[in-house]
């Protein structure tokens, strides 16, 4: 049975990160274990929040479970709030993945071509570090071009530009890397690039209006659910896809969006 450590943070109020992330696994039937990087009181679009860092938590728990002998078939990592808290899981994980661990890394940094209330250019640098680690990463295109420090191209972009922000991921470290919510060639797509073939793919999808948060994180969880069932990365790219939009339409009246979708009433998609 394939283990999942989960790097993220824990919203109080708000169905993202980890709350988002370990019912879907949890009903996949991977068991998750979870590392929070930080205990956040809401999702910070509400415009106020509490939150406490918890680098002394993680500095103090991570001996302890390599004192245990502690291991994962896969960790995946999200938002990073100090360099410290960067730098002990990046170590963390170079130790996991020398057993064999597969490291996934969602760089949570922006959507819509800006930055994340309360996320600045210190994260931005902090992902870089964690991406160096990773086997594979999913950034938005937001996300992508603040990793490789490339202007938001509004008007979107051709095939051939987004191959080459790929290639540019890749070079920072990743084997593969994917990109979600581009507009690429007049069209809504995710666009990928598989080390295992060498190959870069590119899926079509509808977008439904509206800003909808966790979304990535169903992403995430969805995709590496798929993946460690061995399926390849772009068939599990677009399960992943197709779960995230079906769950954006079952919510679509929803009208506290800020709080993130309720997936709990969604799991039979997966």
């Amino acid at each position: 049975m394939k283990k999942v450590l989960l790097v993220n943070d824990v919203a109080g109020y708000g169905k993202v990160g980890m709350a988002a992330m370990l019912p879907i696994l949890s009903y996949m039937g991977i068991p998750a274990f979870n590392l929070p990087t930080a205990l956040v009181s809401n999702t910070l679009d509400y415009g106020d929040f509490a939150m406490q860092d918890t680098t002394a938590y993680m500095r103090q728990t991570l001996p302890v479970w390599k004192k245990l002998g502690f291991r994962f078939d896969a960790i995946c990592t999200g938002l990073m709030f100090s360099e410290e808290q960067s730098r002990l899981v990046a170590q963390f994980c170079r130790d996991q993945a020398g057993q064999g661990c597969t490291i996934f890394v969602d760089p949570v940094m922006g959507d819509g071509g800006k930055l994340y209330n309360g996320i600045g250019e210190n994260q931005v640098r902090l992902m870089r570090e964690m991406v160096s680690v990773a086997h594979l990463i999913f950034p938005n295109y937001t996300e992508a071009c603040h990793l490789v420090g490339e202007p938001f191209k509004q008007d979107g972009l051709t095939r051939r530009e987004a191959c080459d922000l790929l290639d540019k991921l890749v070079k920072l470290g990743t084997r593969s890397a994917i990109i979600t919510s581009c507009f690429i060639d007049n069209k809504n797509q995710v666009c990928g690039y598989d080390a295992a073939t060498g190959k870069y793919f590119f899926h079509d999808y509808d977008e439904i209006p509206g800003l909808y948060h966790g979304t990535g994180d169903i992403f995430s969880a969805v995709l590496i659910g798929h993946l460690i069932k061995q399926e390849s990365l772009s068939a599990s790219t677009r399960q992943a896809m197709d779960v995230v939009r079906e769950m954006i339409y079952r919510n679509r009246d929803v009208e506290d969006r800020c709080c993130g979708i309720f997936i709990e009433r969604c799991l039979d998609l997966l």
